[in-house]
């Protein structure tokens, strides 16, 4: 990964999973700065990676190559205007912020600067995210690649060539966390039902959660239906707990709620 001199403008959890993912990586921690406007987040920051901490984000911005706009979305018109103070030429932005469009950031900055948006998600905070990024006409290869290598350190990517694809990123990997919880929850209920304890419960659906996960990480020339079928015996519990699901739309259901996702980000992004 190419060492630049890199601003996180907010200190919140993505920020700590970035900076620590890139010190654990090699990445000099003298190079990194965080701004936050209170000092608590900060000083974990300081003092679990040694890099460089202020309240003042024109001060992070004014020495930076490349500026992590990481605050919440609402805020980041605000932040964005108060940074225009400093000469922004020749930095690379990167955006994690949801919902806001290339263009409007664009705007809030009073420039048209080499920018990146990006929408990761929260199994990032463990190293084990999934992030889509899309990269607006400005931007280089080399900065395109420095920007796929910073969100690279908290799990894998995926590029887009259209910023809309942005809103299918959300749907499929942005909010899905959730639909797994939701299941699992779902199963943990049932199993209560059945006169499990809640943690046998909660034990018997993670774990068989985290060994289907791997089972499809470590089987990558295998298609999703073909290890399915691996464990569907004909006639088997499994196949008639199949069979419920497909009976009952499942597919349809999982369509409906990944279009919903589409529809609400399209809406938020009009927001802003």
């Amino acid at each position: 990964m190419q060492h630049r001199k890199i601003a996180f403008i907010g200190a919140g959890n993505m920020s700590r999973s970035i900076i620590s993912g890139m010190v654990s990586s090699g990445y000099p921690a003298e190079a990194i700065t965080a701004a936050n406007p209170s000092r608590p987040k900060l000083d974990a920051l300081s003092n679990d990676f040694g890099i460089n901490i202020t309240q003042d984000n024109l001060e992070a911005v004014r020495n930076a190559e490349v500026v992590v706009l990481a605050v919440k979305p609402q805020l980041m018109e605000e932040v964005c205007k108060h940074l225009q103070q400093a000469d922004l030429n020749g930095k690379l932005f990167v955006s994690i912020a949801a919902g806001i469009k290339a263009a409007r950031l664009q705007q809030m900055l009073g420039g048209d600067y080499p920018l990146v948006r990006t929408m990761p998600n929260t199994p990032s905070a463990l190293g084990k995210g999934m992030t889509g990024l899309y990269a607006d006409s400005q931007v280089s290869d080399t900065d395109r690649s420095f920007a796929g290598d910073l969100l690279g350190q908290v799990g894998d990517v995926a590029w887009v060539d259209e910023e809309d694809m942005i809103n299918g990123v959300i749907a499929a990997a942005g909010s899905s966390p959730a639909y797994f919880f939701l299941f699992l929850e779902s199963m943990q209920d049932e199993a209560l039902r059945m006169g499990f304890d809640r943690e046998t419960s909660r034990k018997l659906v993670q774990q068989a959660c985290l060994g289907a996960a791997e089972m499809v990480c470590q089987n990558q020339d295998l298609e999703l239906s073909e290890l399915r079928a691996q464990v569907t015996s004909k006639a088997g519990t499994t196949a008639a707990a199949l069979n419920h699901f497909e009976d009952n739309g499942i597919r349809e259901l999982v369509s409906g709620a990944m279009q919903a996702a589409v529809t609400r980000a399209k809406e938020m992004s009009d927001e802003f």
